[in-house]
Parts: structure tokens; C-alpha cells; sequence
């Protein structure tokens, strides 16, 4: 069994059987999770007896390192992580003047299908693991030697589209026996499966909701977001509307800036529009450009427009600062390289 990807509650009844006090089994986790150990042997304060049981029922996931890329421009690292079946994650590790955030993967590809992203390109291997999660932060921060402060959920994968292990993991990292990091310092970021959505916001995290926006009308998103043909806009920012009203926390939606596609005067009025009133911030984003999906980035002089048109419907607005731009930081470019090396 894979023990990193059990809660405490969950571990308790199991170790005890192996014959572990309910004491020991907090030591265990902390072991886990603060120690941050690739093997029982390391847990010096159990029992050689102790560990021998352990080591027979339960293994220690870690992932391996395959490459790391370092900026040259602001440092920000950028992780290829192989998995113990050989798929490949990445995680992009960020310097910012308020701590370290780090952007991990929830799952080894996607199935979304959006058409600016590199991750969906080969389509979805599968879900990740709770310990695979927690194992890009334990393995960013053994390798970096340096604390990650927040974790943003917005790698390769729909953090939604594998819920219930997300949300495992959620409550492992929190977990005050754990690394105990506050859900107020982790952001997931979803293209809009409403559903899950409502789930989300019943269980009242407290943690930010991204909204992969991209667009500012249903005939712009059905273009570059399969998804919204499921879910259209109206029906996903009600949706976000109910998620505010239940937790309280403000939405911030992510928009890509495509030159010619969505970056006009027009579609920033128009997304004004919607905005206009909503306790929300909008993220504008300057595309990352994926030679096989053939999207460009706007100038700055739009993506500035833009930006000023939504503040003049009083909508907050920023424009996020591109790191790692030397190391093709977006999640997806990475992976998708490597396979292709792998098939040639």
C-alpha cells in the first residue's frame, strides 16, 4: 500500500493491527510528512521490529528527478519528475517577494482538450496519486533546499477532473501533523466542470478558486475550450458566483491573452462587462506560445489596452509577470519534449 497517500485517520487502524501504539502512528506521519523520509529505516524513534512491518505492507513513494532547468532571468526552477510506472510530471518552482510557490501537476496528462495548452496534447495517462502531489513539493524542496510557501494547482492535468485524490491531498497537506500549510496559501485552478465546482465549495476549503477563463463569450471559449460546450459561460460563472457566496473567498479568473483571437477592444469590454460588480480579480496572461498549436502572444501595447479597459469597469486587474520564459516554465512543453525524444 502506498502509506504517504493515507490521512492520519486512515493510517491509524492499519498500524495499529502491525502492533504500533496510536502515538507511534503520529510519529510515523510526521515522518512522512515533515521529515519528508524515502525509507523506514530513517524512522529511528520506531522499533527495528517496527519498520520490518511497516517495510512488508506499506512502500514510500518518491518520485525521481529526470530534468531541472534553472533560470537564468529570475531563477524560478522547472522539474521533470519520473513516476514509479515512468510517466512524467512537471512542477515549476517560483521566487516571489512573498515566498516560494510552487505549480505541480494532478495528473499525467489531460483530457481537456484545450487548444493553447501543451499538456493536452498526448491526452490523459492518468490520475496522480495524493503521495505523487506531496511528493513534487517534498522532492522541489530536498532538491532547492528552499521552503515552498504556496502551492498552485495548475501543472499538467484538471485538478477537478481528479477530485477526490486532489482533495486527499488537500487535507494531507494542511494537516497540522503534516506540513500544515493553510488552504489560504493554495490556489487550484479549473477549466470549469461545474459540478465539481459545487462539490468544491460544499466542502469550504477556504482555499482560491482559478477559473480558466480565456474568453469572453461562449462563440470565443467554444473554440479554445472543448469544455465549454458542456458548461457555457453563464452556467459556469453562476456557478463561481455560488462558490463565493458559500466560502467567501474571491475568484480569480485567468485569461490568456491570443493575439487576434481574444485579445481585442471588444472582448475587453465585453469581459468587463460580466466582471463589472463581481468580487473577483482577473489575471491576464501573456499565452504561452506551442509550435503545435500555432496561438501568438499580443503585444504589450494590447495586453496593456486590455488590461486598462477592465480596471475602467472596476474590475482589479494585473498582468502576470512571465517567469522562467528561458526555460519554457508553462507545464506541458517539458513532457511533451521528452516523449518525443523517447520516440524518435
Amino acid at each position: 500500500m502506498d502509506i504517504k497517500s493515507l490521512s492520519l485517520e486512515e493510517m491509524e487502524p492499519l498500524l495499529m493491527e502491525l502492533g504500533l501504539k496510536k502515538f507511534q502512528v503520529k510519529e510515523v506521519f510526521s515522518w512522512l510528512h515533515q521529515k519528508q523520509v524515502e525509507s523506514f529505516d530513517e524512522m529511528t524513534n520506531i522499533s527495528k521490529a517496527g519498520r520490518e512491518a511497516l517495510d512488508k505492507k506499506f512502500y514510500i513513494n518518491f518520485l525521481k528527478i529526470t530534468k531541472k532547468l534553472v533560470s537564468s532571468l529570475d531563477g524560478t526552477i522547472k522539474y521533470l519528475y519520473e513516476l514509479r510506472d515512468g510517466q512524467m510530471v512537471e512542477s515549476v518552482l517560483m521566487h516571489y517577494q512573498h515566498g516560494n510557490s510552487l505549480c505541480i501537476s494532478t495528473q499525467a496528462g489531460c483530457r481537456m482538450g484545450c487548444k493553447f495548452c501543451a499538456s493536452t496534447l498526448a491526452g490523459l495517462a492518468r490520475n496522480l496519486t495524493p503521495s505523487e502531489m506531496l511528493d513534487e513539493i517534498y522532492t522541489a524542496q530536498r532538491d532547492s533546499g528552499e521552503k515552498v510557501n504556496s502551492v498552485v494547482l495548475m501543472g499538467i492535468g484538471e485538478p477537478l477532473d481528479n477530485y477526490d485524490n486532489v482533495l486527499r491531498f488537500l487535507r494531507i497537506l494542511s494537516s497540522k501533523e503534516g506540513m500544515n500549510m493553510s488552504l489560504r496559501h493554495v490556489s487550484l485552478s479549473t477549466c470549469g466542470i461545474v459540478p465539481m465546482i459545487d462539490r468544491l465549495a460544499e466542502e469550504n476549503l477556504q482555499m482560491t478558486l482559478s477559473i480558466s477563463l480565456h474568453a469572453p463569450n461562449n462563440a470565443i471559449r467554444d473554440q479554445m475550450m472543448p469544455v465549454n460546450k458542456r458548461w457555457n459561460m453563464d452556467e459556469l460563472l453562476t456557478a463561481c458566483d455560488r462558490y463565493f457566496e458559500k466560502t467567501g473567498r474571491r475568484i480569480s479568473y485567468e485569461y490568456a491573452l491570443v493575439g487576434g483571437v481574444n485579445d481585442s477592444v471588444d472582448a475587453a469590454r465585453e469581459l468587463g462587462r460580466r466582471m463589472h460588480g463581481k468580487n473577483c480579480h482577473v489575471n491576464l496572461i501573456p499565452v504561452n506560445e506551442v509550435k503545435e498549436r500555432g496561438f501568438k502572444k499580443g503585444s504589450k501595447e494590447s495586453i496593456r489596452k486590455f488590461a486598462n479597459i477592465l480596471e475602467g469597469y472596476g474590475v482589479t486587474t494585473t498582468v502576470r509577470r512571465e517567469l522562467g520564459s528561458d526555460i519554457n516554465a508553462a507545464c506541458g512543453q517539458l513532457r511533451r519534449q521528452q516523449a518525443l525524444e523517447g520516440e524518435s
